[in-house]
């Protein structure tokens, strides 16, 4: 199978301008044919104006909890508000060199600028704004976070097109970005109430980035977009595989036909995975994994649909 053409970081600005428009008619012809209604956002926030109340149902938020309707009625109850229509997104993106494989129909790099594309998309339309931290690898620097590019929120098409440009064309650096490092920077210095966003594949260990992602869902909704692709989670059985760290450079051999090797590779894998959706559930952050063999805007539809389910019947974790 042929891989499409999506990875708009090699190349000139003429290559990355064309996959960038292709990119964007995709995602506004599936999305707006999908997604219905006035405000459809990836996460059905909960806004600040107050609304009515409604009796309490397991997974609801208990800060949204309406004391005084509570003690009249003797019954838990919890007050809905109305979603703002103005709404700031901010976007974690981790571009480390492990983001540059992939071996399904797309990069994982790839799904990583969809992923901001589609986001950025749902944003803009209300007239919101939306800005975004890059991290790149390389040593240490913006607060521990490595090589980091900062675009402020703006919000309007053009502005949207112009952060989507940085990111699609942000250098990739040997080395991984300290994930937890970068998470923190949404938190430095603190904004309005809004939606932030972490996209990446999660390889760091959990206890690298988990405080910084609960400490952020203290002030904002949370979005994890895991990015995933299928030979981290099984190898093939396609005898000696030359394996390269694309973070260190490292050659390794791996003996693929050795069925014990096979199954505990797959164990690990998940368990690995297994973790990471459990500290993101732990933390509050709503949880999106998008493959690399996948279509990931498909899944990214079926997403919104189920939080906006959920949050009918009174939970969207």
């Amino acid at each position: 199978m042929t891989r499409p053409e999506l990875s708009p970081a090699v190349g000139g600005g003429g290559r990355t301008e064309a996959v960038l428009s292709r990119l964007q008619l995709m995602v506004t012809r599936k999305l707006d044919g999908l997604l219905q209604g006035d405000y459809a956002g990836l996460l059905p926030g909960p806004g600040s104006e107050a609304g009515e109340s409604r009796e309490y149902r397991p997974g609801d938020d208990v800060r949204r909890m309406d004391w005084p309707v509570t003690a009249r009625t003797t019954m838990p109850h919890v007050r809905r508000t109305v979603a703002d229509r103005e709404l700031e997104t901010w976007l974690a993106v981790d571009l480390s060199a492990s983001l540059d494989f992939g071996t399904g129909q797309w990069l994982k790099r790839d799904v990583v600028v969809a992923a901001a594309a589609a986001l950025a998309h749902l944003t803009v339309r209300g007239g919101n704004r939306i800005g975004a931290v890059v991290g790149t690898g390389g040593p240490a620097g913006d607060g521990g976070a490595g090589t980091v590019l900062r675009l402020p929120a703006r919000n309007g098409r053009k502005e949207a097109q112009g952060l989507l440009r940085a990111i699609a064309g942000a250098p990739v650096r040997p080395g991984r970005s300290d994930l937890g490092a970068l998470i923190d920077l949404l938190n430095r210095p603190p904004r309005r109430r809004g939606l932030a966003v972490v996209i990446s594949d999660f390889l760091a260990p959990p206890e690298q980035w988990s405080r910084p992602v609960r400490k952020l869902r203290f002030r904002h909704d949370v979005l994890a977009i895991e990015v995933v692709d299928p030979r981290e989670l099984e190898l093939p059985d396609v005898g000696v595989l030359p394996v390269v760290d694309p973070e260190t450079g490292e050659l390794h051999e791996v003996q693929t036909a050795d069925p014990r090797l096979r199954r505990r590779y797959a164990e690990s894998a998940a368990a690995q995975r297994a973790a990471i959706s459990t500290t993101l559930r732990g933390a509050g952050a709503a949880h999106l994994r998008l493959r690399t063999d996948r279509d990931w805007l498909l899944d990214m539809v079926r997403f919104v649909a189920a939080q906006r389910h959920a949050r009918t019947r009174g939970t969207t974790r």
